[in-house]
């Protein structure tokens, strides 16, 4: 079986805003990055059969909705990064008595009000072994979703400790895919 994951396109927020799970709208250069997502897709989309996920988030449920509108599941559990307090809020203005411990353990510790980065991959990685029992063995799975939980899932598929998933770099607008075969795991590409 093989696994897509899709990062939502590009954000019109300004640089250096932790928005998180806050819903901000794609760029305005969302129809031409919808045109690269679809054109790298479309191999995927035309083999069938597929089985699509997304996060109901504006990002991707747009970008979804675009690629795979008859066969799409929105879950909650797709949801990006969960920041509390910090959303929408500069990264450089957050107080250093909350930033600190946080860049310290981000998978243990949370944002004021948030979650922490284990949370968040217990999370994707509980949707996924749902999603991969339900599955056709046949079928081809897209997931729509954000980079953390794209980071989570991969660390999770190849064993990487947590602390290491902000090592991959998750694109906008990219495909990570995965194959699942015999109950293993393997990253064929990230960033594709």
């Amino acid at each position: 079986m093989e696994i897509y994951l899709v990062r939502h396109t590009r954000v019109a927020t300004a640089a250096g805003i932790c928005y998180g799970r806050s819903n901000v709208p794609v760029a305005a250069t969302y129809p031409e990055d919808e045109a690269v997502v679809r054109a790298r897709l479309t191999p995927v989309l035309a083999a069938g059969p597929i089985i699509a996920y997304a996060s109901p988030l504006s990002r991707c449920r747009q970008l979804a909705e675009a690629l795979v509108p008859e066969q799409l599941v929105f879950d909650d559990r797709l949801m990006e990064y969960d920041f509390g307090r910090w959303e929408l809020q500069p990264w450089n203005d957050l107080p250093a008595t909350e930033l600190d411990p946080w860049m310290a353990d981000f998978v243990q510790v949370s944002a004021p009000g948030g979650e922490t980065f284990q949370a968040l991959q217990d999370r994707a990685t509980e949707f996924l072994t749902e999603a991969l029992a339900a599955a056709d063995p046949n079928a081809t799975i897209v997931i729509v979703s954000h980079s953390a939980v794209i980071r989570s899932l991969v660390c999770h598929c190849l064993g990487l400790p947590l602390s290491r998933a902000f090592r991959l770099d998750i694109d906008y607008g990219s495909i990570t895919k995965i194959r699942y075969r015999h109950g293993q795991f393997n990253v064929a590409y990230t960033n594709g």
